[in-house]
């Protein structure tokens, strides 16, 4: 896990919690289980892409449901077969169609989801964010008791006032600090060094960018330092130079201050 400490500062008590668990299994039959997690902070610092990472280096591959996209409430648990439509579930697909029984599930933006008298779109996480009654969830659609306790669960919010207390009182929150300026900084150079390796075109590129490149970059949050880049690269090659400026960054990017990051 250590490379993931060096490429996700900012999210070290998380990846404390998962190292707590992953000692647990290791040497042992027993298979990962990850108290269910809520990661609270601002738009764009990278907690999907956490989710990712934790996906990726577990190796039993991520299922993304955004709430804020929302457009069926039985989207986790399935609809009932008489409807129209019908069909199984996210959690019930997963773990069928899937080929472990430990899948990380990522409820994006779960403070977005919106409920009616009809309804909730996480009613179902009431039984499945706690171990015994997940053991036998059952999907609306297919009817029959599946063993979805083994899920990890990863849920990400930028303000928990619209979770139900129930489902919060059954994860374990953590609130992600926006990164340090030299954090910012060496987030900035990884991934200008992740996607000049990563392309044919890069080696067109100096090895490093400059101070003043990383200082500017060091003022976004990481969404937005990849997109910049991306379009600096474009740029400089435009250009014909080898080394990014300043001014190949987006306009709008290059007259941004700080935003977002503490000393």
């Amino acid at each position: 896990m250590a490379s993931l400490y060096d490429a996700l500062p900012n999210f070290t008590d998380v990846l404390d919690d998962v190292r707590r668990h992953v000692a647990l299994s290791q040497d042992s039959a027993d298979g990962l289980e990850v108290t269910p997690m809520l990661l609270l902070g601002m738009p764009g610092i990278g907690k999907t892409h956490f989710a990712k990472q934790m996906a990726d280096l577990i190796g039993t591959g991520m299922n993304l449901v955004s709430m804020g996209s929302l457009t069926a409430g039985w989207v986790l648990s399935g609809s009932a077969s008489q409807w129209k439509g019908a069909k199984p579930g996210k959690v019930f697909e997963s773990l069928v169609d899937g080929r472990y029984a430990n899948p990380v599930i990522v409820i994006d933006e779960i403070d977005k989801a919106a409920s009616d008298a009809q309804y909730d779109p996480l009613g179902s996480l009431y039984s499945l964010l706690e171990h015994d009654t997940a053991s036998s969830f059952v999907d609306e659609f297919a009817e029959v008791p599946i063993d979805a306790s083994q899920v990890l669960w990863i849920m990400t919010a930028n303000d928990a006032r619209g979770i139900p207390n129930p489902i919060l009182n059954r994860m374990n929150v953590f609130e992600i600090q926006p990164l340090t300026s030299s954090q910012a900084r060496h987030i900035a150079l990884r991934l200008y060094q992740s996607i000049r390796s990563s392309h044919d075109w890069g080696s067109r590129f100096d090895d490093a960018p400059s101070d003043d490149l990383l200082d500017k970059l060091a003022t976004l949050v990481p969404r937005e330092m990849r997109r910049a880049l991306m379009a600096a690269f474009g740029n400089a090659r435009l250009a014909s130079r080898g080394m990014l400026q300043v001014d190949d960054l987006p306009r709008c990017t290059a007259s941004k201050g700080r935003i977002g990051f503490v000393q």
